[in-house]
């Protein structure tokens, strides 16, 4: 029978992910996503804690201020409607006194900076090569805010603008965490504001500087999910109705691949075996309070345990069920 579709299967990795390793996600909201699957499988992951972050040099930026614990400058900080925020940040860091998010901002970069010192592998998420810049300093911002158009200008990064950026955070890194692994993607979801012909200009540069990057530093790798959901499921039906955003069956689809790309083979045995007691765990009976279902989910609680301890993971809530 002929085949109808082109599917893509990522190399197998050569730095490959164990359960015990310590992942930190930044970048879109594709990130999030990825981020969330690997918590709910027990992972240790600093999920995108600075907020939803589209272009690379923002993205780049924040990565830098974790690893220095750098402050942020005064003028930074605006305030819009009674509302403050960070530039660099995105607006669900905000708060009605200028002095809580900064104390918001100041304590999750130092938990960025804890957590960089001992993370396995860093996973970025660029969403566009578009920018805005302020007028006032030609500083790239992560969010306008909101604020008046007329105090930005927007651009298009060149790719060696990234790789060169990439540069400088690569080696902050290296300098506290010599042994840190990092895996770059390229948001599927599209930004057809800046309409449908630029965002595959945005996303082609996006995809060439990551190129150049994989090409100039062995420690860090490409995963394909970008590709995965244009030329391998390639169909609208994967994407949400506002046809912008990944359905769960897309995301899911590409979490499988990544696994198959990233996950050690007792890792994949471990999620396999986890994803059932969970499902075990949600299932809804008639009679909750009966014998039968009670040493049933009895017998479901014995068998998490037992995962947990045979590899010695450390249960982060006090109750799993």
């Amino acid at each position: 029978m002929k085949e109808f579709r082109t599917e893509i299967v990522p190399e197998v990795s050569d730095s490959p992910i164990g359960l015990k390793d310590k992942i930190f996600t930044i970048g879109s909201c594709f990130a999030d996503a990825v981020g969330k699957h690997l918590a709910d499988n027990r992972f240790e992951v600093w999920n995108n804690a600075f907020g939803t972050v589209y272009n690379p040099i923002s993205i780049h930026r924040l990565l830098d201020l974790g690893l220095q614990s750098k402050s942020l400058e005064t003028e930074s900080y605006l305030e819009s409607e009674g509302v403050h925020y960070n530039y660099h940040f995105h607006s669900s860091i905000s708060g009605f006194l200028k002095n809580e998010i900064e104390i918001e901002i100041k304590n999750s970069l130092a938990d960025a900076n804890q957590f960089l010192k001992k993370a396995d592998q860093i996973i970025i998420t660029y969403g566009t090569a578009f920018v805005y810049r302020l007028k006032k300093n030609n500083e790239v911002v992560a969010n306008c805010h909101k604020m008046p158009s007329l105090n930005f200008f927007k651009k298009f990064l060149a790719p060696s603008e990234i790789s060169e950026s990439f540069k400088l955070v690569h080696d902050s890194l290296k300098k506290i965490n010599p042994h840190c692994k990092i895996i770059l993607t390229v948001s599927p979801v599209r930004h057809l504001k800046d309409t449908l012909e630029l965002n595959s200009v945005s996303k082609s540069i996006l995809r060439l500087a990551c190129h150049e990057i994989v090409n100039q530093f062995s420690d860090v790798a490409y995963f394909p999910a970008y590709e995965i959901l244009l030329d391998d499921l390639r169909d609208y039906r994967f994407y949400k109705t506002d046809r912008l955003h990944l359905t769960d069956e897309a995301v899911e689809y590409i979490w499988e691949k990544f696994g198959h790309s990233y996950f050690e083979e007792p890792t994949k045995k471990f999620i396999i075996e986890w994803q059932k007691i969970q499902r075990d765990l949600a299932h809804k009976p008639f009679h909750e309070q009966s014998e039968r279902y009670q040493a049933f989910k009895e017998e479901v609680l014995k068998r998490q345990g037992q995962l947990l301890q045979t590899l010695n993971v450390v249960s982060k809530n006090k109750d799993d069920s």
